[in-house]
């Protein structure tokens, strides 16, 4: 009997950590059950070739949002060439509405619903004590799959049975997954030490989960020594909330810290209202990218958080996040969603401003998506909430946000992603927010500078992006041009050592003598270049930049007088990636850092 346990993943990058929990679970199993991944940008009929050669007995799809038309689509059409293979489907996005699945894919034989290991080892051995699944023995089956809980099917009389959801199971049962980490090459590893949720967000399928708990703390250390030992790039915990639990956070984050391989990155979601002192001063004590970090706000309206169940209390969060901050060490990425009940345009604005105002390295400004099975669904009426019947259910409008409200909406998320979360833009920016009431009217007002000049129609490139934010800066106030354009000078070559200079930019004001004297002193004493000893002036030259800063010098940096800059390429943060910079006295004749 062969299985194949079917992932369909957004990127090639990721892994599906639920088809290996399945199958490493059922062990007993081993060579008969096979895991095949893809990606939704393949084309459907590569896999459907692909899974055709495997010639399976049974087919269990993995279902999220970001997939299930795509494996509904797979299911319709490999029914056709496998009429015999046995089709199931499990994942959140199939386990809530099961009943509706199947009666849209008739193909499917069922569903398995919540977690799925024991189900999944259970579906094989009712498949094994059959003997085959041919028709003789599909009553035989039928009558084993009543008895098997978690699970909605379709009998051979065309009747769906729903059974009873299982009860959750101990999570230190679940095998650990990685053994095999050459499996998981340039691939993102995925770890759980805790499943289900303290909160009870409306919106979330973890408020679903009655069930919070923990794997063992031996087995999470012994397993986060495997990663180390490997060398894995990065590991992302997927725990809802992993800092729930004091105890578990303090164990898991110390170890990570006293056996830091220098190499690997955890991440992990938070909440930071939740964190202490204590834990705060061990997170500052990290390495700079040993750790980072993705906070949930959502929202700072009382009466919103308040609606949607959710408990945060932002002061506290706010003040956690500014003093992790303070040490430049763990990259943060702030969340918040638009759509959610008594959030109106102006209200978002202000929950936009509070968390911008925290600086993290990103701001994620996310579409409410309506979960079936969440109480976010059930109260769909009450709210006004009208959402796209495709996955990934995005809401379109509310009682308390228009259509319209939500389109000017998209075009800040797109200006924040470009000018914000890339960081390309920082110092620019600083400067740029300080042109308007706040950083949300500046971004509204950016995104309707792209409108009017059909610049949202086009991808551009991260040059035009320069030049674009230049001219928007020209329309507002002409007068600071100059100032704006070093700024961009600056943030172009913190990131970046271009060899070919931007037009726009004008020519470097940094004299061909200036740079020959700097460099000769350099490759004699090296006071600034340190790392450089091995090189001449000429591969200095080139592995470095030096920039001449006038409008900016004192606005920026507090200088009465022009400064040079030099910024070194081969010290670059782990944290942004941008480049050290040192700022130089601009005779030449003694060097000075602020940096």
């Amino acid at each position: 009997m062969k299985t194949i346990l079917a992932a369909v993943n957004a990127k090639y990058i990721h892994s599906n950590l639920a088809v290996y929990s399945l199958k490493a679970y059922a062990k007993e199993f081993g060579a008969e059950t096979e895991i095949a991944e893809y990606t939704i940008n393949q084309h459907i009929d590569d896999i459907l070739m692909d899974l055709y050669k495997k010639q399976p007995d049974i087919i269990c799809f993995s279902c999220y949002i970001w997939n299930l038309r795509y494996i509904e689509e797979l299911v319709r059409e490999i029914h056709k060439i496998l009429p015999d293979t046995v089709l199931w489907a499990g994942g959140p996005e199939v386990s809530h509405d099961s009943r509706k699945v199947l009666e849209r894919l008739p193909q499917l034989k069922g569903v398995m619903k919540g977690e799925g290991e024991k189900t999944f080892l259970e579906l094989l051995k009712c498949y094994r004590f059959a003997g085959n699944t041919s028709a003789s023995k599909a009553k035989l089956t039928d009558g084993l799959l009543k008895q098997t809980a978690g699970i909605t099917f379709q009998s051979e009389d065309g009747k769906i049975v729903e059974n009873d959801w299982r009860e959750v199971m101990d999570l230190s049962e679940v095998p650990f997954v990685y053994e095999d980490i050459n499996l998981f090459e340039n691939r993102i590893l995925y770890y759980e030490s805790s499943r289900g949720c303290p909160f009870r967000c409306s919106y979330c399928l973890s408020s679903v989960d009655k069930c919070l708990r923990f794997r063992s703390l031996d087995l999470v250390k012994a397993e986060l020594q495997f990663f180390l030992d490997a060398k894995a790039p990065q590991v992302k915990f997927v725990d809802r909330t992993f800092n729930c639990r004091h105890e578990h956070a303090m164990t898991v984050w110390s170890y990570i810290k006293e056996h830091d391989n220098g190499i690997t990155n955890f991440h992990f979601e938070i909440a930071a209202d939740l964190l202490n002192k204590e834990e705060v001063e061990l997170l500052q004590s990290m390495r700079p990218g040993l750790v980072q970090l993705e906070i949930g706000v959502q929202s700072v309206n009382p009466v919103t958080l308040r609606e949607i169940r959710r408990t945060m209390n932002f002061e506290k969060a706010a003040e956690m996040v500014k003093s992790i901050n303070e040490s430049h060490n763990v990259h943060q990425h702030l969340d918040l969603i638009a759509g959610l009940p008594y959030e109106d345009y102006e209200s978002f604005g202000k929950s936009f401003n509070a968390v911008y105002a925290l600086a993290p390295q990103q701001l994620q400004l996310g579409f409410l998506k309506v979960l079936k099975g969440s109480y976010m669904e059930e109260q769909k009426g009450a709210y006004g909430l009208v959402y796209k019947d495709e996955p990934p259910y995005e809401v379109l409008h509310t009682n308390w946000l228009s259509y319209a409200d939500v389109l000017r909406l998209k075009g800040i998320e797109k200006m924040v992603e470009i000018y914000y979360n890339s960081g390309q833009f920082q110092h620019t920016l600083n400067a740029l927010e300080k042109e308007f009431v706040s950083p949300f009217q500046m971004f509204e007002e950016l995104a309707a500078f792209y409108e009017r000049n059909k610049l949202h129609l086009t991808n551009h490139s991260r040059t035009a992006r320069y030049e674009i934010i230049l001219d928007f800066a020209r329309s507002i106030c002409r007068e600071k041009e100059a100032f704006y354009r070093e700024l961009l000078i600056f943030d172009l070559y913190l990131r970046e050592n271009a060899k070919k200079r931007p037009d726009f930019l004008g020519e470097s004001r940094v004299t061909k003598e200036w740079m020959q004297i700097f460099y000769e002193k350099e490759a004699a004493e090296h006071v600034w270049l340190k790392g450089y000893e091995f090189y001449d002036k000429r591969q200095m030259r080139k592995m470095t930049h030096i920039e001449l800063f006038e409008q900016a010098a004192e606005a920026v940096w507090g200088r009465k007088e022009p400064v040079y800059v030099l910024f070194d390429y081969l010290d670059r943060s782990p944290l942004d990636h941008q480049a050290a910079y040192y700022f130089l006295q601009n005779e030449n004749k003694e060097y000075k850092t602020d940096k």
